[in-house]
């Protein structure tokens, strides 16, 4: 499968709810990849914004906890703080080193990178060694499974078919593994999906293999998260500026029970998708819930009883 094969995933929406939510346990956790002047925008965020985060943070009474402990205590509903945040590094590039890991050393906070194995293995110059890793792991770093590879995981090869695409998968996933446990020691079973991409074969195979998932989708972890495909609040391009980081630090999880499709990718002749999220029972103010589709600003949102349906505006683009 190459990429004009899929659309977008469903729709790239946030969803806003005034109803007056009994609070849950959950912790916010933030994804960065550069923190750096001159990288790709898309991915990246510069000292200086990275500067006022750490600030923010510090300043609004926010408790920084590793990200193994944040999912354990929430999944098993054990104690943690009320203003909880996690953050984590995608694909260990050279910024990790010569910029986070100095603020997080001086702050005592740990953070959790994830790597993708190759790329270190063949010692590519934009991304950091495992000598740098391991003074890293020293100093409150955590590095948890990207894949060996750091490939597409959706497309299958031409004449792939889907269980020998699964088996290669899981090889690629279990040699990033191994690469970190012989170079540092041990590795936490904690798995984020490259470019954020999956489907339910592919969480299946994760949560099979014992590995808590992560996405690139935003919201914060809760009781009624999917430990396939935890959400990660992006911080890059135009995601991370401090007039929405407060918003996105205070928020509380929708409790989201059931998701139709099941699957985010979507074939080629379905360019009208139809969401519809399950939520636990509340007391919901239905008009001041939205969901925004990308490119398209709010989407047509529907009620029935617990059950949420949004449709786009007009079809969506490949």
């Amino acid at each position: 499968m190459n990429i004009q094969q899929f659309r977008a995933i469903l729709f790239l929406f946030a969803c806003f709810s005034a109803a007056h939510l009994q609070a849950a346990q959950q912790a916010v956790i933030l994804q960065y990849h550069h923190v750096d002047e001159g990288t790709p925008a898309p991915t990246s965020i510069t000292p200086a914004l990275f500067d006022e985060h750490i600030r923010f943070i510090q300043e609004n009474g926010y408790i920084v906890w590793p990200l193994d402990d944040a999912v354990e205590a929430v999944r098993n509903n054990k104690p943690l703080p009320d203003k909880a945040v996690v953050i984590t590094i995608d694909d260990a590039y050279r910024s990790v080193y010569t910029e986070i890991y100095p603020r997080m050393k001086k702050l005592g906070w740990s953070f959790t990178v994830f790597v993708n194995s190759d790329a270190h293995d063949n010692q590519q110059g934009h991304y950091i060694t495992w000598d740098q890793m391991r003074e890293m792991k020293q100093h409150g770093a955590i590095f948890a499974n990207h894949t060996n590879s750091h490939l597409h995981l959706l497309r299958k090869h031409a004449g792939e078919d889907e269980a020998a695409w699964l088996v290669r998968v899981k090889k690629d996933v279990e040699l990033g593994q191994r690469r970190l446990i012989e170079e540092l020691g041990d590795a936490p079973m904690l798995f984020a999906y490259p470019y954020g991409e999956h489907n339910p074969a592919l969480r299946k195979l994760i949560t099979d293999m014992g590995y808590v998932g992560f996405g690139q989708q935003s919201g914060p972890i809760g009781p009624l998260s999917d430990y396939a495909m935890l959400p990660r609040f992006p911080m890059a391009a135009g995601f991370a500026g401090m007039k929405r980081f407060p918003e996105k630090l205070n928020t509380l999880p929708l409790p989201v029970i059931s998701v139709e499709p099941a699957n985010a990718v979507l074939s080629g002749d379905d360019s009208l998708p139809v969401l519809k999220l399950g939520l636990a029972k509340g007391d919901y103010q239905h008009n001041a819930l939205a969901c925004y589709i990308s490119g398209q600003g709010r989407g047509k949102v529907s009620w029935d009883g617990d059950m949420l349906t949004v449709t786009p505006n007009r079809t969506l683009p490949v």
